[in-house]
């Protein structure tokens, strides 16, 4: 299976700490986060891995170089980094045509998470976390049943038996990858590039059976502000550490 990690973006928010480095490659312990997630992306039998990459783009190259160990990294560059995500996920579209991980590259998670995801039933699936806390700028997905109805930070359905808090993490399959593709331009047409990817992926569970892989109680955390970095280091990774053994 390929990866896509999406790794082009400013991260404002994380400033002065992103203004001469990616965020990606903040140190987590006793490697950048990106590393981290490499490490666990080849751990779990991922043979090629695609980087967007704009923000300190030349940093990421040389941190991820082009493999690790039998998996090969490869890149793709967004010029216009400084608008929405969806852009990004839009710039590798190629590599939608076959199965893969979409993934934030601003995660801290276990190697579970890519274990239960790569193994699931589903063609196309998310990662969901029902134990959130609802802080008004979590991305929340609703279910029904098997399958993912609705997603957004303030898209509320009519009904849904099911919310979670999205980890970031999706297995698009073949079959959904085109629609996503043409979805992906749609959204970028109407809000001049600006627009972040979960807008189209909204837009896709509503023609596309997407399912769902619960990842709640395990350790993770998205890291956006200088005080979930903080977290990260000090109260995630020695939880993750335990689980993956590393």
């Amino acid at each position: 299976m390929k990866a896509i990690i999406l790794a082009a973006g400013v991260a404002r928010r994380l400033a002065p700490l992103t203004d001469r480095t990616h965020k990606c490659l903040l140190p987590v312990g006793d490697r950048p986060l990106l590393t981290r997630m490499l490490d666990a992306l080849q751990s779990v039998g991922v043979t090629e891995t695609v980087l967007v990459v704009g923000h300190f783009a030349d940093q990421v190259r040389a941190v991820a170089g082009d493999t690790l160990g039998a998996m090969r990294i490869r890149y793709v560059d967004n010029p216009d980094y400084v608008k929405g995500s969806a852009l990004s996920l839009y710039a590798a579209r190629a590599h939608l045509a076959e199965p893969a991980l979409v993934m934030d590259a601003d995660v801290l998670f276990p190697r579970e998470f890519l274990r239960r995801l790569t193994r699931a039933t589903p063609p196309s699936a998310f990662l969901l976390d029902r134990s959130f806390q609802d802080t008004g700028e979590e991305v929340k997905y609703y279910t029904r049943g098997d399958r993912v109805i609705a997603l957004g930070k303030k898209v509320v359905p009519e009904s849904w038996e099911q919310v979670g808090e999205g980890v970031g993490f999706f297995r698009c399959g073949a079959e959904a990858g085109p629609e996503l593709v043409r979805l992906l331009e749609q959204v970028i047409r109407e809000g001049d590039g600006l627009n972040e990817y979960e807008d189209a992926l909204h837009r896709l569970v509503g023609r596309h059976h997407i399912g769902w892989v619960d990842v709640s109680g395990l350790p993770w955390t998205e890291i956006d502000f200088a005080e979930d970095l903080r977290r990260a280091r000090d109260e995630v990774l020695p939880h993750v550490v335990r689980l993956d053994g590393v």
